[in-house]
């Protein structure tokens, strides 16, 4: 019966890439707007908007082939979630989830000091009431698909993430921060709750009791304190530029690069569905997953690169 329903989680939610999908054309990225990243040729994608440079999605190329930089640019407005955001974001994921040739996605901010602000109160107040509940749904939906990539995501945190700024690095798989960078899900003080996840992914993160704290207190944590909670996985010292919990995402983000992607997708899917239901069902759920990457060519790489002693050239197949 586990086995059973193993399977049939399994399938109701392993969403493939499509092969041979790409994400589009792509114009020359400004290395001059980009976060560091030595001996790398990149390319980004603007996608069609009135403000098209509210997001820059980054696919570098080289030995970084595969690994998908997300950058939030809206420095006036501290990188704030508004609604041509969420657009630009879910068009972002959309091309993100079909593109089989991506193994990792590092979500940042190309705006220093600052990672999110939370929900652009300066637009929210414009609205109409009748708007505010279809907007937070779809901001929502916005961070479920987040959390809902195949791949790997990596939040990195070199500033304030704030209300919906760390609900979304709470959909990510991992977490970098700044030592300096500040975190809170204080929608409190507006007389609100966590409207994008927070109540639910909080306390998955950290402990209950704990995330009560934090969310009741609408209480804000430094980088070191975050750590100290496992609200996030490393924290490092700031450096000069700025970047320094980008340049350890993309040391995260280069060490996954070149394990078996195959794998890497199911082992990310055993792991987000076992954790939701009993361990008899878990493990039903991992035998599924584990019968996805037997008979991929992946697999059989693996094992003549380990005879031979070489490294394996895993493609995705």
């Amino acid at each position: 019966m586990a086995a059973q329903l193993g399977r049939r989680v399994l399938w109701t939610s392993l969403r493939l890439p499509v092969p041979g999908r790409t994400a589009g054309s792509f114009s020359a990225w400004d290395r001059a707007a980009a976060p560091q990243c030595s001996r790398l040729s990149v390319v980004t994608r603007h996608y069609s908007s009135e403000h098209k440079e509210d997001l820059r999605v980054r696919y570098l190329d080289g030995d970084d082939s595969g690994i998908v930089v997300v950058g939030i640019n809206r420095p006036k407005a501290k990188n704030a979630i508004s609604k041509n955001l969420v657009k630009l974001m879910l068009e972002a994921v959309e091309d993100i989830k079909t593109n089989n040739r991506v193994r990792s996605v590092i979500v940042c901010s190309l705006v220093p000091g600052i990672f999110c602000a939370g929900a652009d109160l300066k637009e929210r107040a414009k609205m109409h009431p009748s708007e505010v509940g279809p907007f937070v749904s779809k901001a929502r939906a916005l961070i479920t698909e987040l959390g809902n990539l195949p791949v790997p995501t990596i939040a990195a945190i070199d500033g304030a993430a704030l209300g919906g700024g760390l609900e979304m690095a709470l959909a990510c798989d991992i977490r970098v921060s700044s030592k300096t960078a500040t975190m809170g899900l204080v929608e409190a003080r507006l007389a609100i709750i966590p409207g994008a996840g927070g109540t639910q992914r909080l306390p998955r993160v950290i402990s209950v009791s704990l995330a009560k704290e934090l969310i009741f207190a609408a209480r804000v944590v430094d980088g070191t304190e975050a750590c100290r909670l496992g609200l996030v996985s490393h924290s490092v010292e700031q450096n000069d530029s700025g970047d320094a919990a980008y340049l350890r995402a993309l040391e995260l983000a280069r060490e996954i690069n070149p394990q078996g992607p195959i794998a890497i997708r199911m082992a990310k899917l055993a792991i987000n569905q076992g954790i939701e239901v009993d361990l008899s069902t878990g493990l039903a759920i991992e035998e599924a997953c584990y019968a996805q990457v037997i008979p991929t060519k992946d697999r059989l790489e693996g094992l003549a690169a380990f005879r031979e002693k070489r490294r394996p050239h895993y493609k995705g197949e």
